[in-house]
């Protein structure tokens, strides 16, 4: 088992730990009463044939609406294009995903869609429309962030100052709140799914990993995303337990995201250190943490001490982080 920083890791499990949607949702389907569902058709598959839309416009988006303009990125979940509507000339970004046979791969579509169509949010990118091609490709709309990612702008621009990290933490901490406050873990934040505007709002995105717990106080057990930025109780459930909150492994990565974008590079391996899987479980699980260098804030550093908390229950909620004195520099400090 190993994976590169920034690569989902791929893991072959049983059924029972993969992606899924939790069998307790209660939601219907706009457009359409759930009876016209059948026990075999997905969420994704009833929108894709329905042509659903979640755009202001009165027509649905579908593939003949759109010119691809350029590729923003690929990976294992399908390409994102960046696209204009022939009629409107709205820029959209168009993410394309080959319909595969596997099951798993088809829970992980449905999960992300069925995401898609129950978030609405300043702070999570914003789907348009879904449609599938005949040729069986889906496609997935959404608005188009012309910053890119965070990945990007950490390599064209170097690291953050200290005042642009605290902006972005809230900002993603707003997203989190909310996804949390949905039953939504997303399972992979990390710098390349948050997305970037010229307005220097910050979105999250990407929830091809994502999971929706049936309750609030369900435990998430999903061994899926990107391994560099896993807490330590889901890269090692025997040592930090084996049912554990889902939400707090969200804090975690975040917090290593935002020592990344201030140190400029990844931070828990020294520069060159090939993160191998056994290296990243030596780190994160059974290592001191490495820490911020000399010169931050004594409110950054105790910001991301309450994000790397080893032990989950120790760490700091997205709301309650959402009060700290970093992001809200006249509160005193507490200890985590």
């Amino acid at each position: 088992m190993h994976g590169r920083v920034g690569e989902p890791l791929q893991l072959d499990l049983p059924a029972d730990v993969l992606i899924s949607i939790s069998a307790s949702l209660n939601e219907t389907l706009p457009c359409s009463a759930t009876s016209h569902l059948s026990p075999t058709t997905s969420h994704f598959q009833y929108c894709c044939r329905h042509q659903f839309n979640w755009s202001s416009s009165s027509a649905p988006i579908s593939a003949a609406d759109l010119d691809k303009i350029q590729v923003l990125g690929s990976g294992n979940g399908g390409t994102v294009y960046k696209v204009r509507h022939k009629e409107t000339s709205e820029i959209y970004a168009l993410k394309i995903i080959n319909d595969k046979s596997n099951s798993n791969f088809r829970s992980q579509l449905d999960t992300e869609m069925e995401i898609l169509r129950r978030t609405d949010s300043p702070h999570v990118v914003k789907c348009h429309s879904i449609f599938q091609n005949p040729s069986g490709e889906f496609g997935i709309v959404m608005e188009y962030m012309d910053s890119g990612t965070l990945e990007n702008v950490l390599k064209s621009e170097g690291a953050f100052s200290e005042s642009k990290v605290a902006d972005i933490a809230k900002k993603v901490l707003n997203g989190l709140h909310y996804l949390h406050s949905h039953k939504i873990v997303h399972l992979d934040i990390k710098p390349a799914n948050l997305l970037v505007n010229s307005k220097m709002e910050v979105k999250i995105a990407d929830f091809g990993v994502s999971k929706i717990l049936g309750r609030t106080l369900d435990t998430c057990n999903s061994f899926v995303g990107t391994c560099a930025y896993m807490s330590p109780e889901r890269l090692d459930s025997l040592t930090y337990g084996e049912n554990y909150d889902g939400y707090a492994g969200d804090i975690w990565s975040l917090g290593v995201t935002l020592m990344e974008l201030y140190m400029g590079q990844f931070p828990l391996l020294p520069p060159g250190q090939t993160p191998n899987w056994p290296t990243l479980m030596c780190v994160i699980c059974f290592s001191e943490l490495p820490s911020l260098p000399k010169g931050v804030s004594d409110e950054f550093r105790n910001f991301i001490d309450c994000c790397l908390q080893k032990e989950s229950s120790k760490r700091w909620s997205a709301s309650k982080l959402l009060s700290h004195p970093f992001l809200c520099k006249d509160s005193p400090i507490k200890e985590p």
